[in-house]
C-alpha cells in the first residue's frame, strides 16, 4: 500500500471519528424527553409505611416500551443536582437500576427522577413516593392504598405490589394476607406467591386487604406490607346486538355534496354479524348503480365485544334522496337515517336585524335629543289644524310676564325694550299668543294685589325676565307683585315657569331663593344679543326655545284681540313666514 493510500485511510477515519463526537455532543446537550408517572393511570404514586424497605425502578418497559437499560441510568431526588449514591451501606442508594430505601422514613416522601441516556436519546422519568404512618388502631392507612377491582361472581386475584425485588434465592418467604387487619379462614381465599385468589366473588369481599412478609438485608430483618383496597364491580350482563349509530335520526346535507355514513354495530359474540344498507327494502348497491354504495365491512374485537363498521358512501346527494329512510340492518335489529336539506341560517339575519334596530333606536334618540324642539314645533304646526281649536282650560292669557321695573334711580332700557317691544311683537303679533304685562295691561286705580291674584290664575305660563344688574335683583325681590306671583305660581297653582336671561352671565348669589329654585328646576333661556332686525325672527334658536315652552295655540288669529303697539317696531315678519297661530306656538 502506497503512502498516499495510507494517508487517505487515516484521513477518512479521523473524519468519521469527528462526526461521531459531534453527534454525541449534540445528543448530550439536547434536552431530555420528560415522562411524569404521576399523570399516568395506576402509577400516580408508590406507597410504603414508614420503617419498611422499598425498592422501585423506572418502569422503563411500561413507559418507554423498551428493555431495561443497565447502563447510564442515574437516580436523583427532584430539585437536587447530586445523584443518589450507589453505596449499598447508605440507607437510600442506587443498586444497578433500582432505587432502594432501607428502610423508608417520612422525610423520603417526595418526587424522584431517573435519567436514562445513551448515544441517541435522553429520557427523564418522574415518580412520586409517599411514606406514611398507619392509622391509629389499624394496620393500614386507607388514604395510602393501592386500588384494585374484581368482578362479582367470578374467580379473581389480588396482587401484592412492589415485592419483585425482595425475592431472591436467599429470601424465599410466604406472604400472609389480612382483611380489615384480621386473619380469615375461608376456602374461597387461596394465597399463591404474591397473589390472593378469590373464587365466587361476592359483594362482601370488598374492603381493605393487607399483604405482609419479611425481608432480610445485611443481617437485619424488615417487615414488608402493602395495603390494597378492593372494589367489587358488577359483571355487565350480556346484551344482544346493538346498533350504536345511526339512531333513527336525521342529518342535514347540501344538494350535490358527498356524504359518508358509518353504521356502528356492537355485539357480544365471537363471530362477525352480517350488516347491510338498504333503501326501499333493496340493497343500495343494486338500487343506486354505484352512486350510493356500501364499502367493505370492518370488524374489531375488544374484550368480549365485537365492533363492526359498515360505511355508506354517497358520492352525490340528489333531490330524490331527501326525506327517505336509509336503513342499516344487523341481524334482527335495524336503524335508519334520513337526509334533509340544511335549514336556513337565520341567525345572521336576526343578529343583523337586531343590530340595525338598535342602531336606528340610538340614532332616533340622538336626533330627538338634538332636534327635539324643532320636532315638537313642527308637530304643533302640522297637527294643529286637526286638533281642538278651542282651549278648554278657561284661561285668558298664555303667559304672565314678570320683570324688574325701572325707577327714577335705576333705568334699564334693554329690559324695557325687550319686555314692552320685542316680546309683544314676536309672541303676540307673530305667534298669536296673549301676554299680560303688568304696567301695560292692568287698569289704572285697581289694587296690585287683586290684579296679580286674578291674572296669574288666568295665565298658562309665567315668564320671568332677569338682567345682569344687581340693583334689579333688589327691585324684583322687594316687589309685592313678584312675591304674590311666585307664591301663586309655585305653591298654589303650580304653573310652568319660563326664565329668560338678558345676559350671558348672571350672578344668582343675591337672587331670591324662589328664583334660584326656578333656575335649578327649569333652567333658563339666554337672550342672544342686542335688539336688532334679527331679534324679531322666530326661526332663531332663542325664540324656538321660548315657543317650545309656551303652550300650544290652536285658535285662529282673527279671533285674537291684538293690542296696538305704542313703541316703534323697526322690523316685522310676514305672517306666512312667522310662527303665528297656525304654527301653534
Amino acid at each position: 500500500m502506497s503512502a498516499l493510500e495510507k494517508y487517505n485511510i487515516m484521513d477518512t477515519d479521523l473524519f468519521t471519528c469527528s462526526i461521531s463526537l459531534v453527534f454525541l455532543f449534540l445528543v448530550k446537550t439536547e434536552e431530555c424527553q420528560i415522562y411524569d408517572l404521576s399523570e399516568r393511570h395506576n402509577q400516580s404514586s408508590i406507597f410504603v409505611p414508614t420503617g419498611q424497605p422499598l425498592a422501585t425502578d423506572c418502569l422503563l418497559g411500561n413507559v418507554l416500551n423498551l428493555q431495561q437499560v443497565k447502563k447510564n441510568l442515574t437516580w436523583y431526588r427532584s430539585g437536587e443536582k447530586m445523584p443518589i449514591t450507589k453505596n449499598k451501606h447508605s440507607r437510600v442508594h442506587q443498586k444497578e437500576n433500582v432505587l432502594w430505601f432501607m428502610p423508608a422514613t417520612l422525610e423520603d416522601t417526595g418526587s424522584y427522577e431517573c435519567i436514562v441516556e445513551n448515544v441517541t436519546s435522553c429520557n427523564k422519568i418522574y415518580l412520586n413516593i409517599n411514606v406514611f404512618k398507619t392509622a391509629n388502631g389499624l394496620c393500614y392507612n386507607k388514604k395510602f392504598s393501592y386500588t384494585q377491582y374484581i368482578l362479582k361472581s367470578s374467580t379473581a386475584s389480588i396482587v401484592c405490589p412492589d415485592l419483585y425485588y425482595f425475592r431472591d434465592k436467599k429470601n424465599i418467604w410466604p406472604v400472609h394476607w389480612l382483611k380489615e387487619c384480621n386473619l380469615f379462614e375461608d376456602k374461597r381465599f387461596l394465597p399463591q406467591r404474591d397473589e390472593l385468589i378469590i373464587t365466587n366473588v361476592s359483594g362482601k369481599d370488598a374492603g381493605s386487604y393487607l399483604c405482609q412478609a419479611t425481608y432480610n438485608y445485611m443481617g437485619k430483618q424488615y417487615n414488608v406490607s402493602r395495603n390494597i383496597y378492593v372494589t367489587v364491580v358488577e359483571n355487565p350482563a350480556k346484551k344482544n346486538t346493538e346498533i350504536l349509530y345511526p339512531r333513527n335520526n336525521t342529518i342535514e346535507v347540501k344538494l350535490g355534496s358527498s356524504l359518508i355514513i358509518d353504521c356502528n354495530v356492537s355485539s357480544f359474540k365471537d363471530y362477525s354479524i352480517a350488516i347491510s344498507w338498504k333503501f326501499n327494502n333493496s340493497l343500495v348497491n343494486y338500487f343506486f348503480n354505484k352512486r350510493i354504495r356500501e364499502e367493505d365491512q370492518e370488524d374489531s374485537f375488544f374484550a368480549d365485544h365485537m365492533f363492526s363498521i359498515l360505511r355508506l358512501n354517497i358520492t352525490e346527494v340528489k333531490r330524490e334522496d331527501y326525506g327517505h329512510h336509509f336503513v342499516c340492518r344487523a341481524g334482527k335489529v335495524s336503524a335508519y337515517i334520513v337526509l334533509q336539506r340544511p335549514a336556513r341560517n337565520i341567525q345572521g339575519y336576526l343578529i343583523g336585524g337586531f343590530l340595525s334596530l338598535v342602531f336606528l333606536i340610538v340614532v332616533a334618540i340622538l336626533i330627538y335629543k338634538l332636534l327635539k324642539i324643532d320636532i315638537v314645533l313642527w308637530y304643533r304646526k302640522s297637527c294643529g289644524p286637526f286638533l281642538n281649536k278651542e282651549v278648554s282650560d278657561g284661561k285668558i292669557y298664555d303667559a304672565y310676564v314678570l320683570y324688574p321695573k325701572s325707577s327714577k334711580v335705576t333705568c334699564s332700557c334693554v329690559t324695557d325694550s325687550f319686555v314692552l317691544r320685542v316680546l309683544p311683537e314676536v309672541l303676540e303679533r307673530q305667534c298669536g299668543y296673549t301676554l299680560f304685562i303688568f304696567g301695560r295691561d292692568d287698569l289704572p286705580g285697581k289694587a296690585v294685589v287683586n290684579v296679580v291674584d286674578e291674572t296669574i290664575k288666568e295665565s298658562r305660563r309665567l315668564i320671568i325676565v332677569l338682567e345682569p344688574k344687581t340693583s334689579s335683583y333688589n327691585l324684583l325681590e322687594d316687589s309685592p307683585e313678584e312675591q304674590l306671583v311666585l307664591y301663586n305660581a309655585l305653591i298654589r297653582d303650580g304653573i310652568k315657569v319660563i326664565l329668560i336671561e338678558l345676559a350671558k352671565t348672571i350672578d344668582y348669589t343675591n337672587m331670591p331663593e324662589s328664583i334660584k329654585y326656578i333656575k335649578q328646576k327649569h333652567g333658563a333661556i339666554q337672550w342672544e344679543g342686542d335688539i336688532t332686525q334679527k331679534s324679531y325672527l322666530t326661526s332663531t334658536r332663542f325664540w324656538k326655545k321660548v315657543r317650545y315652552r309656551m303652550p300650544p295655540r290652536y285658535s285662529a288669529s282673527s279671533e285674537l284681540p291684538l293690542r296696538p303697539v305704542t313703541l316703534n317696531t323697526p322690523f316685522r315678519q310676514d305672517k306666512d313666514e312667522a310662527c303665528h297661530f297656525n304654527d301653534s306656538g
